[in-house]
C-alpha cells in the first residue's frame, strides 16, 4: 500500500469511536492491529463500533499495560490468549495472532501463537481477513493477503477454505447475512460449497447457543427477508429444520408490524419461520437455547399469530378487541400484521385500548363490604369491559357497578 493510501486509511482510523484514546496509548507496546469487521466496516464507509484487535505477542500483557494506561481494567480469557480492556467508555477485544485446527467438525477450535499473516489465513472470508496496523510506523497500512479489498470492491463473499463451513457450519448464516446486510453475492464456489453443506445438515455438529447468536443476527438485520429468501434457497432454512418456513414476505411483514408493536423484530421474525408448524417445532426452539421468555414469546407468537390474523378481520367491540389481544406478546401482534391483519385495530389496541385501566381495584370492593372472592376479580373484569366500550363513567360510577355485578353472582 502507497503511503498516501496509509495516511488516508489512518485519518479514516481517527473517526472509529475510541480510537482517539486507544491510538496514543498503544504507543511502544509492539505490533498490534485493527481486524475483523471493523476493517471491513471503515472500508465500505459504514460506521462500526467493534475494536477487534490482534496482538503479535501476548495480548494479555498489552491489555494489562494498555489498561493501566487508560485507567480501566482488564479481563483475561486464557483459553485462546484473549483479553478484554474495558476504559473511558469503550471496549476493547485483544488476541494473540494465532493458528486454528479444528479437531472435530462443529467443536471449537485448538490454538497456538502464530504470525498475523496465519491469523488472517484462519478467518471465515477474505473480505473478514484484513488488518489495518495501528502502532507507528507503520499505523494506517493495510495487510491484505488473501485480496479481500478487492472482493470488497467487488460485492463478493468468498469463503477462505473449502472445508470452512465444516469446521464451522455457523459461517453459513453469517455468509447470507453479508450477503443481505451489503448486498454483495456469493462468489460460485462459495455458494456450491454452502449447498453442500446444507445438504450435509451440517447443524447438527455445533451447539445450538452458537447458532441462535448467528441466527438472531440474520434475523435482525434489516435486509432480513433477503437473508431469508436466500436460506429458502440454498436449503440453510431445511438443514436447520425441514419444518421451517422461510417466507421472505412473511418475515418482511413481520418486521414492518414490529415498527408499530415494539416487537423484537428477531424474534417476530424467527415466529414467522416457525408459524407453519409451531406445535413440531418446539423442539428446534428448545436447542436454540433462547432465554426463557424469549423462547416463551417467539412459541406464543407462532401459535396465536395466524389465528390473530383471522380474528382481526372481524368487526369488533373496544372490549372485543381487548380481550383478544391484552396478555399477547408484541411479536404475536407484529406477526399478525405480517399476516395480513388490519392495522387499524392492532395499533388502536397498542396506542390506546392497552393502556385504560379502571380507577377501582379489588380493594375499593372489600373496603364496600365485599368478601374477597372470585366474584370481586369478575366484577372487575365486567366493569373493565363496560368502561372500554362507553358504558360507565367515571371512578364513582365504576365502584356502584362493580358491587352491583358482585352481589348480582350466585
Amino acid at each position: 500500500m502507497s503511503a498516501r493510501s496509509a495516511a488516508g486509511l489512518g485519518e479514516r482510523l481517527a473517526t472509529v469511536p475510541g480510537m482517539d484514546v486507544l491510538l496514543p496509548a498503544l504507543d511502544g507496546l509492539g505490533p498490534v492491529y485493527l481486524v475483523g469487521g471493523a476493517v471491513r466496516d471503515l472500508l465500505v464507509g459504514q460506521p462500526s463500533f467493534d475494536l477487534d484487535l490482534a496482538v503479535e505477542g501476548d495480548a494479555r500483557e498489552v491489555a494489562a499495560r494498555l489498561s493501566e494506561r487508560l485507567g480501566g481494567e482488564a479481563v483475561d480469557h486464557d483459553r485462546f490468549g484473549t483479553a478484554t480492556v474495558r476504559a473511558q467508555s469503550f471496549v476493547a477485544d485483544l488476541a494473540t495472532t494465532r493458528r486454528e485446527r479444528y479437531p472435530h467438525p462443529g467443536t471449537l477450535p485448538e490454538v497456538e501463537p502464530a504470525g498475523l499473516h496465519e491469523d488472517l489465513h484462519r478467518r471465515d472470508f477474505t473480505v473478514n481477513a484484513m488488518a489495518i496496523a495501528l502502532a507507528e510506523p507503520e499505523r494506517g497500512v493495510l495487510v491484505d493477503p488473501l485480496s479481500g479489498r478487492e472482493d470488497l470492491d467487488a460485492g463478493v463473499v468468498r469463503v477462505l477454505h473449502p472445508l470452512s463451513f465444516l469446521d464451522d457450519p455457523t459461517r453459513l448464516l453469517r455468509a447470507l447475512r453479508y450477503e443481505a446486510r451489503f448486498g454483495f453475492a456469493l462468489d460460485p464456489d462459495t455458494e456450491r460449497l454452502v449447498r453442500e453443506a446444507a445438504d450435509a445438515r451440517v447443524f447438527a455438529t455445533v451447539s445450538g447457543a452458537r447458532v441462535r447468536d448467528e441466527l438472531m443476527d440474520l434475523l435482525g438485520e434489516p435486509e432480513a427477508p433477503a437473508a431469508v429468501a436466500r436460506m429458502r434457497g440454498l436449503g440453510v432454512a431445511a438443514a436447520l429444520d425441514p419444518l421451517l418456513d422461510a417466507d421472505p414476505d412473511r418475515v418482511a411483514g413481520a418486521a414492518l408490524g414490529s415498527t408499530d408493536t415494539g416487537a423484537d423484530p428477531a424474534l417476530a421474525a424467527l415466529a414467522a419461520l416457525c408459524c407453519a408448524a409451531p406445535g413440531d417445532l418446539e423442539h428446534f426452539l428448545a436447542g436454540l437455547s433462547l432465554p426463557a421468555g424469549q423462547r416463551e414469546a417467539v412459541l406464543r407468537a407462532a401459535h396465536r399469530g395466524p389465528s390473530l390474523a383471522t380474528e382481526l378481520k372481524r368487526d369488533l367491540r373496544r372490549s372485543e378487541l381487548h380481550a383478544l389481544l391484552s396478555g399477547e406478546p408484541p411479536e404475536a401482534l407484529a406477526l399478525a400484521l405480517g399476516l395480513g391483519a388490519p392495522g387499524e385495530p392492532v395499533l388502536h389496541f397498542v396506542s390506546e385500548l392497552s393502556h385504560i385501566r379502571l380507577d377501582i381495584d379489588g380493594g375499593d370492593l372489600v373496603a364496600a363490604g365485599l368478601s374477597p372472592s372470585p366474584a370481586v376479580g369478575r366484577a372487575l373484569e365486567e366493569t373493565l369491559r363496560r368502561k372500554l366500550d362507553g358504558q360507565v363513567g367515571g371512578r364513582e360510577a365504576q365502584l356502584r357497578l362493580a358491587i352491583e355485578v358482585a352481589r348480582a353472582q350466585p
